[in-house]
């Protein structure tokens, strides 16, 4: 199965790319990452949009042959990054090429509650018309304290947070599956 990860984090030292990171070397077998550059997507502007620049026509088509998507995002004041929304703008225009496309939703953050509440608004976002994703249901992943799960190596080190991402992977394999055969 391919997937494309949108990561809403441009720091380098970003827990939502090495979650993102660590969740692409993991399942290599079962699920291929491909972590799209949308930190170096332009702002969207609708002047621009129908002749978008190539970086967006480049990541439009690779969204195309997808089989999904991951998104990973930081809560950034209680709601999603700009770089995450702002690529959610440029594949929602014209080309709506998210739609219909399973989508699985995790998030890294050191709060305690992970990213809840950004993630919550993604969802939101991500069922308006033009995106039209299908977020797996009832398999939310948020990873509070994510500073004290993470090796040296930038390995995920809490033996309770793999098993439980492992699950999640697992079922949105078999969701994802199930969603082509029907559609």
């Amino acid at each position: 199965m391919k997937v494309v990860a949108m990561v809403g984090s441009n720091r380098q030292e970003s827990y939502n790319m090495k979650l993102t990171k660590f969740m692409q070397k993991r399942y290599a077998g079962k699920i291929d990452i491909e972590i799209l550059p949308i930190d170096q997507l332009p702002f969207y502007n609708q002047d621009e949009e129908l002749d978008a620049p190539a970086i967006v026509k480049e990541l439009r088509e690779k969204i195309k042959g997808s089989d999904g998507i991951l998104f990973a995002t930081p809560e950034y004041n209680a709601s999603i990054s700009g770089i995450l929304k702002n690529a959610i703008d440029w594949f929602s225009r014209v080309e709506t090429v998210m739609v219909g496309k399973p989508a699985m939703v995790v998030g890294a953050s050191m709060g305690a509650l992970g990213t809840v509440k950004a993630q919550m608004h993604l969802r939101q976002i991500l069922n308006a018309p033009g995106v039209g994703t299908l977020t797996l249901p009832g398999n939310e992943v948020f990873i509070g304290s994510v500073h004290e799960k993470f090796d040296d190596e930038d390995n995920l080190n809490d033996e309770s947070t793999v098993q439980f991402i492992d699950s999640v992977v697992t079922n949105f394999v078999n969701w994802a599956e199930n969603a082509k055969v029907t559609s």
